[in-house]
């Protein structure tokens, strides 16, 4: 019995262990790479965050012997950002309002860029790093000395961060060229065109400046995105008759509409948190008033909040028409 026994075991095969799948490997190798700024987060950013949270409900009392006191005040500290500061809703309002508009703007725009140099021609590499320029000057060193360039700023003719007078402010160079050509004569006079969408695209020439500038990210998106759609799906629709119209409605705006959702909400939160946003300007020239530390923490998360806000609303209207191709395994 006992020589039996040990036979059995022998001979019985030995459980092998169950081998990960490759979404369990990719999911882990993901989390490798995320690794660090987790760590990152959790131990340097996570403890600031948490602090200035707390400072944003209480009043700093500066010691005559060196330190300070935290006072807890509560919801004063937003009660002052909203009904005593005479910039910070009026500032923030106007924000949400260009952000509005600059969405569609720089989304269409960046697209439609995409698409054109998508397509086989000369030179197509130089004009992809050529548009792709005003994203490079816009970071690092190079924007320090940007700053500085009164080329530059007589072209934005921008007015201090903090002025709410905006609807006051003088027309910029582009606007006086813009209007110098009279194209809202020419809009105007077309039949069958409503006042807001020409008034919306006479917005759109105006601050092209911007656009471009910002749009060199959401292009490259784009293009990643046009070109991992499969040549055989256009090659079968033209066999079947279809003009680039109905090509780009039928297979390229589906195919590329998970692309638009992340540009939007790229373009979001770039422009919320831009150093040429009057809102972060605004928050930055209240820290460094006098015991203005409290109160821009309030603004500072209150603006958060609308951040989040917005983009929710942004993902929740374009995510009701993106397509995801599903890819049986």
């Amino acid at each position: 019995m006992q020589n039996a026994e040990v036979n059995k075991q022998i001979i019985a095969p030995k459980k092998k262990k169950k081998a990960s799948s490759l979404n369990q490997i990719k999911a882990r190798a993901g989390w490798g790479f995320v690794a660090p700024f987790a760590l990152g987060f959790l131990i340097i950013y996570l403890p600031i965050v948490i602090e200035s949270i707390y400072f944003s409900f209480t009043e700093i009392k500066v010691q005559q012997g060196g330190g300070f006191l935290a006072l807890w005040v509560g919801f004063d500290n937003y009660q002052e950002a909203l009904f005593e500061n005479p910039y910070f809703v009026m500032t923030l309002t106007t924000g949400i309002k260009q952000l509005i508009f600059d969405i569609p703007a720089i989304v269409i725009f960046s697209l439609f860029m995409a698409i054109l140099l998508n397509q086989k021609m000369t030179g197509r590499a130089v004009f992809r790093v050529i548009f792709f320029i005003p994203v490079i000057l816009a970071t690092g060193i190079i924007d320090k000395i940007d700053q500085g360039n009164n080329l530059l700023n007589y072209m934005q003719n921008t007015r201090n961060p903090i002025d709410t007078g905006a609807e006051n402010a003088g027309e910029s160079t582009v606007v006086q060229i813009v209007s110098a050509m009279d194209f809202q004569f020419l809009f105007y006079n077309m039949r069958g065109v409503s006042p807001e969408l020409i008034d919306y695209v006479i917005s759109a020439v105006n601050n092209i400046y911007s656009i471009v500038n910002r749009a060199g990210v959401q292009m490259l998106i784009f293009l990643g995105g046009l070109q991992a759609i499969s040549p055989s799906i256009y090659e079968s629709a033209t066999m079947e008759g279809a003009t680039a119209w109905e090509t780009f409605w039928k297979i390229t705006f589906p195919m590329i509409s998970p692309m638009i959702f992340v540009c939007a909400i790229y373009t979001v939160i770039d422009s919320f948190t831009s150093k040429a946003n009057r809102v972060m300007s605004l928050i930055d020239f209240t820290y460094d008033e006098p015991g203005g530390q409290v109160l821009s923490s309030a603004m500072a998360w209150m603006y958060f909040l609308i951040v989040i806000a917005m983009i929710a609303v942004v993902g929740l209207i374009i995510s009701s028409f993106v397509f995801y191709q599903r890819r049986e395994n």
